[in-house]
């Protein structure tokens, strides 16, 4: 059997890198003697994650417009230039049976410069309301693979495939993991615990809101995980605590999840996913900061099925004592909630992805 090769771009968010990497791993799975190459941004957190995810990676100088009038701007369509002539080199030297791109800057030339050379390419995409990056190639892609039904506005409807997002592996059974998660983080077992996420990179409003909560928490007897982010954790990691753990990063997802009662979380599309094969009782914070409010319309799809609380920033104030304490206190409710989320799961999306990719091998 000949030696396939796949590259793999997508990056800037976490949301963007863990789908491509999970990806890969089913690839790799599939054609262990396959060889894989990641293309992302300079200076973006791929260039880390990726290989220590174990798969090598190469950086286009390439960054997004800004929305304001701004020196950055200026230099885009150099950067781009410079992209679209590196992502040429790259695929004329790597000679790639297939193209996958996850969205983000860097899938943008890539992608683009794939199609132009007759290589196959599949575009996948992670949220309710698409990226400008997947709706300028989403006309050239071969296949695109999508997380939420009626998305025939944005992209061709005849290719267009629903298979949900792709997850870690290691998130499909979390329960049996969760006496070894406790012990992980030190936890102690006659305490809820609560799990605060808010993205790779931190969200300023859910940090604020917490640090403010720090005391009702400690009445109410919850100890915490506190992902308050990279950009964050300065500021935040005084907090550390016998009940409070302030960590930047997580890298046992699996165990935080199978350790955690109750679960905080903004609405980016692959923790929404996550979150449903985890199936815990979440209250969500959408970020309104994004592209068409889409991190609301992400959550709104769980809670319109009454799978997860969701409370707006401009909320919290009002609100989040009121909701947190009653959900802390109601066994029935956390339990529907958590049944409710996981009839919303989508578990065999890697799957059915590496299944499209594959069709498109010549």
């Amino acid at each position: 059997m000949r030696q396939y090769k796949f590259i793999l771009s997508g990056g800037g968010t976490g949301g963007h890198i863990y789908p491509a990497i999970a990806i890969a791993n089913e690839l790799k799975s599939r054609f262990p003697d396959a060889d894989f190459l990641f293309v992302g941004a300079k200076d973006k957190m791929e260039m880390q994650k990726v290989p220590q995810s174990g798969f090598q990676i190469r950086g286009l100088w390439i960054a997004g417009l800004q929305r304001k009038i701004s020196a950055q701007n200026l230099m885009f369509p150099l950067k781009l230039a410079d992209s679209l002539w590196k992502s040429r080199k790259i695929l004329n030297e790597f000679k790639p049976d297939v193209v996958i791109g996850t969205g983000g800057f860097a899938s943008g030339p890539l992608l683009k410069m794939a199609s132009i050379m007759g290589i196959p390419t599949v575009i996948q995409e992670q949220n309710s309301f698409p990226g400008i990056t997947n709706k300028l190639l989403s006309t050239k892609a071969n296949t695109i693979c999508v997380a939420y039904e009626n998305l025939e506005r944005f992209f061709p409807k005849e290719k267009m495939v629903l298979t949900g997002n792709p997850v870690r592996e290691d998130l499909i059974d979390i329960e049996s993991k969760r006496a070894a998660a406790i012990a992980h983080f030190n936890l102690d077992v006659d305490k809820k615990t609560l799990l605060v996420l808010g993205g790779s990179l931190g969200a300023r409003r859910v940090n604020q809101l917490i640090e403010k909560e720090l005391v009702n928490f400690q009445k109410q007897n919850v100890q915490i995980i506190w992902q308050c982010g990279k950009l964050y954790f300065e500021d935040y990691k005084k907090y550390n605590s016998a009940t409070v753990q302030v960590v930047d990063f997580i890298e046992r997802m699996d165990y935080v999840y199978a350790a955690a009662d109750i679960i905080i979380s903004r609405a980016g599309a692959s923790s929404v996913s996550e979150l449903c094969i985890v199936g815990k009782p979440v209250i969500f914070i959408p970020s309104p900061n994004v592209a068409e409010d889409h991190q609301t319309k992400n959550a709104k799809a769980i809670v319109d099925k009454k799978g997860a609380l969701l409370l707006k920033e401009s909320e919290l104030d009002s609100e989040f004592s009121l909701v947190f304490e009653a959900l802390l206190k109601d066994k029935g409710k956390q339990s529907q909630l958590s049944e409710n989320i996981k009839h919303l799961a989508m578990p065999n999306a890697t799957k059915m992805i590496v299944d499209k990719i594959v069709t498109l091998i010549k």
